[in-house]
């Protein structure tokens, strides 16, 4: 397949890649064309952002979560239909994983790709040393084609031309656009990174509006479309969630509440309906998991738990991903009516799913308020930042995995559960302090709950959402 597609790369974090990314898909979405815009790495939120402006999902493109073999393939799926297709970066151009080379870097995306890279250059403390800096990222590794600049945050007219000439004498690639400094464009911040874009609703769509005038009155789009086009066709298959699922095979789905011989719900049983949190407090999720829990044979069914005061009529399952439920917790507490609900729900033999958000959710407390009350923890905010990926493995049979699986994970959070885990601790995995126990797979009353700070993609282990629809129609099934 032949997808027009680009990488939005910068030399580190901060130099402005949000602004120019959201700013070119809005760009190029007003000009009609339907762009298809995607993320590399673990980040929820540009996502949000993306999706705004493109009118379609933001997507993830993770080489450590969920696999280098699968990134061609989960692009060509979220790009589907599209006239161009936008990656935004993540870090600098060639960081990665961790000690771990390339892996999971933007430059090793790009190369997946095989696309032409853009770097985002934030000029605002330079002038001919640009050139130096664009020339050392042209030339690190030859396998990665650095094809245009983008000079970003600059002074004046006079900025910008010493900029243009010593780039054009000493490096060799063309400058694409020279967006001025503009506070107009800015998108507030926490302590998680930027304010996810549904939490802004209004404003989050006139930030993204501004970023499309802002790019489109300071990058040539033309030829940011004509250095797209010069991408060649990716031969892999395009990733299909239905394929996935089937190819599990007898018995992949086999786990608690599972029925070996058949992944997912039994073929012609009426569909468990699994309910999926969402909303300003758990606005984590990666739209390839409500895909595959589709495919599986569930009825996925979203809902906000700042508003409903009960689960979605039917709920056979309930997923409870990431997102900011320390902001919202007054509200959260306030609504007892679904805490009882979800109470009621896990003690009842409810497979629960959740991450992160929804692990401080089915506690007791979270600082100091009360929550759902469904595992015997508590949660607090701290000032300790707990970011990384994970190589787990499943210490306990569960609703999602079978014991001893292993798979690569994320945590990202300024919160501490206590305890951290339970009897029946979900994952662990080694840090260098020694064997770390996290999470909840399993506990008394909640024999069917899976909690856990870590987030998963469930493209890159699709078994978990067949898993846990099997585990949804047998609870529904009685």
């Amino acid at each position: 397949m032949n997808i027009p597609r680009l990488v939005v790369a910068a030399p580190s974090s901060g130099a402005g890649k949000t602004t120019i990314a959201t700013g070119l898909i809005a760009a190029l979405a007003a000009r009609g064309l339907a762009v298809s815009p995607h993320k590399v790495g673990p980040d929820y939120i540009d996502p949000g952002y993306h999706g705004l402006a493109a009118g379609r999902p933001g997507r993830n493109l993770d080489a450590f979560m969920c696999g280098p073999e699968r990134i061609a393939p989960l692009f060509l799926h979220g790009a589907a239909g599209a006239d161009v297709a936008v990656v935004e970066g993540v870090m600098g151009l060639f960081d990665g994983a961790s000690g771990r080379g390339e892996l999971a870097s933007t430059a090793h995306v790009s190369k997946l790709l095989r696309a032409p890279v853009v770097l985002v250059v934030d000029a605002s403390s330079q002038s001919r040393s640009v050139a130096a800096l664009v020339h050392g990222f042209a030339s690190w590794d030859p396998e990665v084609r650095l094809a245009g600049v983008i000079l970003n945050r600059v002074a004046s007219d006079r900025h910008e031309l010493l900029l243009r000439e010593a780039l054009e004498e000493g490096s060799g690639v063309p400058v694409l656009g020279s967006v001025r400094r503009s506070a107009a464009v800015a998108t507030p911040s926490r302590h998680l990174g930027l304010i996810p874009a549904v939490e802004r609703s209004a404003e989050a769509l006139r930030a993204v509006a501004d970023m499309g005038e802002l790019v489109a009155a300071s990058v040539d789009l033309d030829a940011v479309l004509a250095l797209a086009r010069t991408a060649p066709p990716l031969t892999a298959e395009p990733w299909d969630p239905a394929r996935e699922v089937a190819s599990l095979g007898a018995g992949a789905a086999a786990g608690a509440g599972a029925t070996a011989g058949a992944p997912g719900a039994a073929p012609g049983a009426a569909r468990p309906r699994i309910a999926v949190a969402g909303g300003a407090a758990f606005s984590f999720s990666y739209a390839e998991n409500t895909e595959l829990l589709t495919a599986a044979g569930a009825e996925v069914v979203p809902f906000d738990p700042l508003h409903a005061d009960a689960l979605p009529e039917g709920t056979a399952g309930l997923v409870i991903g990431g997102g900011f439920p320390e902001l919202y917790v007054r509200e959260l507490s306030a609504n007892g009516q679904l805490r009882a609900a979800i109470a009621a729900f896990a003690a009842s033999g409810g497979p629960v799913s959740a991450e992160c958000a929804g692990l401080l959710y089915l506690g007791r407390e979270l600082d100091g308020l009360p929550m759902c009350g469904v595992l015997d923890t508590s949660a607090r905010m701290t000032e300790r930042l707990t970011l990384g990926y994970r190589e787990a493995v499943a210490l306990e049979e569960s609703t999602l995995l079978r014991g001893g699986a292993r798979l690569r994970g994320h945590e990202f959070h300024r919160t501490v559960c206590e305890p951290e885990h339970g009897e029946r601790p979900a994952w662990g995995w080694r840090l260098p302090t020694g064997l770390h126990f996290e999470g909840f797979a399993g506990a008394a009353g909640a024999e069917n709950v899976h909690a856990s700070y870590l987030h998963l993609h469930w493209a890159g282990y699709p078994q978990i959402a067949a898993t846990f629809t099997a585990a949804a129609a047998a609870y529904r099934a009685g």
